[in-house]
């Protein structure tokens, strides 16, 4: 589990190793100097998708946010017990993740298993640049992109401009589990 509190510290480490002010990088990841500070202060849990335009705005991977160490490799094996757990309690996202390649450095796709709890009523619309890509590996997921609603069963994929706004709710009464790969050029 990767604490929520050491992505906060890590953001803000790399935003002052680069003589950022909290304005600057809240101007260049178009996000409000309030939010940023509270991800800096682990105030907010940002979902993926946030964590990679910070990321970008910073000119680092997301593996540098996570605080993993960027090596030159070329391939890149995460065991099921070295995946690194998310959690995104609440009202605001209600979802969790696990990363999947966090040791790859550099990477221009980020996968994780995304995990949608069955009693989730509501979710944030997302909206970033880039592709995603989305597998149902369990339970029945309703997927909005812009003004059109698809009903996802186990085995069902959904890849999309993610620069459309899109989010996801479960269906069915049961916890979605997918396979998440989300594209930022």
């Amino acid at each position: 589990m990767i604490p929520e509190a050491r992505i906060g510290k890590n953001i803000k480490a790399l935003r002052l190793a680069r003589k950022l002010t909290l304005e600057a990088l809240a101007a260049r990841a178009g996000l409000t100097k309030g939010y940023l500070s509270k991800v800096e202060n682990s105030k907010k849990s940002p979902p993926v998708s946030t964590l990679i335009v910070i990321a970008k705005a910073l000119g680092v991977n997301l593996s540098q946010i996570f605080g993993e160490e960027n090596t030159a490799i070329r391939c890149s094996v995460v065991k099921k017990a070295e995946r690194k757990f998310m959690a995104k309690a609440g009202v605001t996202f209600g979802y969790s993740y696990e990363t999947l390649a966090h040791k790859y450095p550099n990477k221009k796709m980020e996968p994780s298993i995304l995990t949608i709890p069955a009693d989730s009523e509501k979710s944030l619309i997302f909206q970033h640049d880039g592709e995603e890509m989305v597998l149902v590996l369990e339970g029945t997921m309703r997927f909005i992109h812009g003004d059109k609603e698809y009903l996802l069963e186990p085995g069902d994929c959904v890849y999309y401009d993610s620069s459309i706004p899109h989010y996801a709710l479960p269906a069915g009464g049961r916890d979605v589990k997918c396979l998440d790969v989300i594209y930022v050029p």
